[in-house]
């Protein structure tokens, strides 16, 4: 006597009564199981009801497929697959048809084509297996015949799709894949590419390129989108994008392949999209560097909120460096650029000696030396070094009271008047703690960032100071105006000339403004004007007479 149970596609023979003996049936070789567990959740589902539902459907699929999980004909073109290339090895044998014959190619529009969003399906919003349809612009998940690629294929009879990951071309719903030279340019305004000979190249090139629309743009001069009060975002891209060590480190992507950070890619892809040379519109949209920027930042920085140029620069530069080191100790490409050094001497009020003073105990007017710092009546100060990547300007406090015409003028300084902060002599106070501070710089960095500090926050309100700066555009010399230390090496030079390249400018009021930045063009010295999309060139003029905010000198070789 034989019974014969059939469950989950292993049979299992029940062989005579008496000794009951289970005999079960294993897949005789390892290559017949899926290497991968199926990631698809219309199957999931529709496995789900066929168990509840009596399952004969599903039985039937089973036995078709010799019950081991090997994808029948109908389901081997599902593709809601993570990655595209197929969860079992019967998918992963099958091969995909190459044609380079498409009669569809007329169809692909590239004035609809825009890859600065966020690759989600526009219907399902799920980020696995995206394709863009060359034909309306959208992005679809899979390309399956249940997938969403798929059915838009059908209903709208748009038949050209690129994964946006492996940058494939494909038609629907033949399923073919399309090898045609033709589709290179959007492959490259997809995924920018430069060779380090393009990219030594870049400062040397002086020639426009031309949109699809036709308006003419500079690769490195394109606008940037201002998504909703982001413009401290876009000036603050821009002027990073004048630092040529930095800039050409973000252009090759192999530099940085070892990062996991999403920050650190998405600020490589927006760079290679700036300075592309074949973009179909002469303007970027920062919108997946936003996104990246608001998770890493914990919504510290996000859309829709204005924020500080300064405060994001700083943030920006901490976190870029943090993501590119291998080690604790090891340098990166932002410390090589942006890293000085400074001597601060704190002066502090002792308490101690406060305290017995006021008990009544003799004290000798000699200094005492205790851990490292020096006592003298009553002050201990303290000497140490610390590293920057900006140095902070005080502005002087305009004047309160009208002149005899009625009118507040608005106070003008020097820039070499209010960089006395940092010759060693001059006494910064600060109030919390309750300090004497002397600065001195020991090392200047090969781009030097500098901030003037024109906003006050007070319990009331926030100010802005109008006073205006007057700083040289070129041959800024530092040594005249801050005592610089000795160079370390006998032959060397000590660098101290620098050259203004990037000069962002605040307008209007302290809560309602925006940021605007003046750049220069390496090939040709040219200054330009940028504020969100809008880029003019200007006189190296206009750029003195702004009411600056942050600067970036770049050091004379």
């Amino acid at each position: 006597m034989m019974k014969t149970k059939r469950d989950d596609g292993n049979s299992e023979d029940w062989r005579g009564d008496s000794k009951r003996r289970k005999v079960v049936d294993w897949p005789s070789s390892p290559s017949e199981e899926p290497l991968v567990p199926y990631n698809d959740d219309e199957d999931d589902e529709r496995r789900a009801l066929g168990r509840v539902g009596g399952g004969e459907q599903d039985g039937e699929a089973r036995s078709e497929g010799n019950g081991q999980g090997v994808k029948s004909e109908e389901d081997e073109d599902d593709s809601d697959d993570p990655y595209g290339q197929g969860s079992f090895l019967g998918k992963q044998n099958r091969q995909v048809e190459v044609r380079r014959d498409c009669p569809y190619l007329d169809t692909v529009n590239r004035q609809v084509l825009d890859f600065d969003f966020e690759r989600f399906c526009s219907v399902s919003l799920s980020n696995l297996n995206v394709y863009a349809c060359l034909v309306c612009g959208k992005y679809y998940q899979g390309r399956g015949k249940k997938s969403h690629a798929y059915t838009h294929s059908l209903e709208a009879g748009h038949h050209v799709y690129i994964n946006l990951r492996t940058e494939k071309v494909y038609c629907l719903p033949d399923g073919y894949e399309i090898n045609d030279p033709s589709l290179d340019d959007i492959r490259h305004v997809l995924n920018p590419r430069f060779t380090r000979e393009q990219v030594e190249q870049l400062d040397k090139n002086k020639q426009w390129s031309r949109a699809l629309d036709g308006s003419d743009y500079l690769p490195g001069m394109v606008g940037l989108n201002n998504i909703q009060k982001t413009d401290f975002v876009n000036v603050t891209i821009q002027s990073l994008m004048r630092v040529t060590p930095l800039r050409n480190f973000f252009l090759i992507p192999e530099n940085y392949q070892h990062c996991k950070s999403p920050l650190v890619h998405r600020f490589g892809e927006l760079t290679r999209k700036i300075w592309h040379a074949r973009n179909f519109k002469g303007q970027v949209s920062p919108h997946e560097f936003l996104q990246a920027v608001m998770k890493a930042s914990k919504k510290r920085f996000r859309i829709g909120v204005q924020s500080e140029p300064v405060e994001f620069m700083s943030w920006l530069l901490n976190t870029l460096h943090a993501n590119l080191r291998t080690s604790k100790k090891s340098s990166s490409i932002i410390h090589k650029c942006f890293q000085g050094e400074l001597e601060v001497v704190k002066e502090t009020q002792n308490k101690a000696i406060t305290e017995k003073k006021e008990s009544g105990e003799e004290q000798n007017g000699a200094p005492k030396i205790t851990d490292g710092a020096i006592e003298k009546h009553n002050v201990g100060a303290e000497t140490y070094r610390m590293s920057f990547l900006m140095l902070g300007l005080d502005l002087p406090e305009p004047p309160l009271f009208k002149d005899v015409m009625e009118k507040n003028i608005i106070p003008q300084v020097p820039l070499f008047n209010i960089l006395k902060k940092f010759d060693g002599e001059t006494v910064t106070t600060t109030v919390r703690p309750p300090a004497r501070m002397r600065y001195r710089v020991t090392r200047l960095p090969q781009y030097l960032i500098l901030h003037m500090g024109r906003f006050t926050r007070n319990n009331f309100f926030r100010e802005k100071n109008p006073t205006l700066v007057n700083f040289p555009v070129k041959n800024l010399e530092l040594k005249d105006y801050i005592p610089l230390p000795a160079p370390t090496k006998e032959n060397e030079k000590l660098r101290t000339k620098y050259d203004l390249i990037a000069n962002i400018v605040h307008d209007g009021k302290p809560d309602e403004g925006f940021y605007r930045v003046f750049v220069q063009r390496k090939s040709e010295e040219l200054w330009y004007e940028m504020q969100d999309l809008h880029v003019s060139e200007t006189l190296p003029q206009m750029v003195a007479l702004s009411e600056a905010y942050m600067q970036i000198y770049e050091q004379q070789q």
